[in-house]
């Protein structure tokens, strides 16, 4: 049974960073497209980024483009986000999702819409002053 764990959240100043690690158990991230996504009070979920598995080929969010790092360590089994200047809208709860590659451009499954195989219970970013 595959599963999905979240850790690094936490409650930080604008400007400050955070690191999210998103680890698999039961499955390989190798063959999947994984994804981070979030969800703000009040908002819809809003695709932040996202990372194949095979290849490491990213995209990302207009509003968190050269803020925020997606990466993978194949090795581990996790996909991180890196987090810097971070602002108070960027405050939401984080999840990651995980889905089996496929023919698809990753740009494809990193939406609101995403549906996945796979979603971690979440992990709450603060920004605050």
């Amino acid at each position: 049974q595959g599963q999905l764990v979240e850790s690094g959240g936490g409650s930080v100043q604008p400007g400050g960073s955070l690191r999210l690690s998103c680890q698999a158990s039961g499955f390989s991230l190798e063959y999947y497209d994984i994804g981070w996504f979030r969800q703000a009070p009040g908002k819809e979920r809003e695709a932040v980024s996202c990372i194949r598995g095979s290849d490491g080929s990213t995209v990302y969010t207009d509003s968190v483009k050269g803020r925020y790092t997606i990466s993978r360590d194949n090795a581990k089994n996790t996909v991180y986000l890196q987090m810097n200047s971070l602002k108070p809208d960027d405050t939401a709860v984080y999840y990651c999702a995980a889905d089996p590659l496929a023919q698809r451009p990753l740009n494809v499954y990193c939406s609101a819409y995403v549906v996945a195989d796979f979603w971690g219970q979440g992990t709450q970013v603060t920004v605050s002053s």
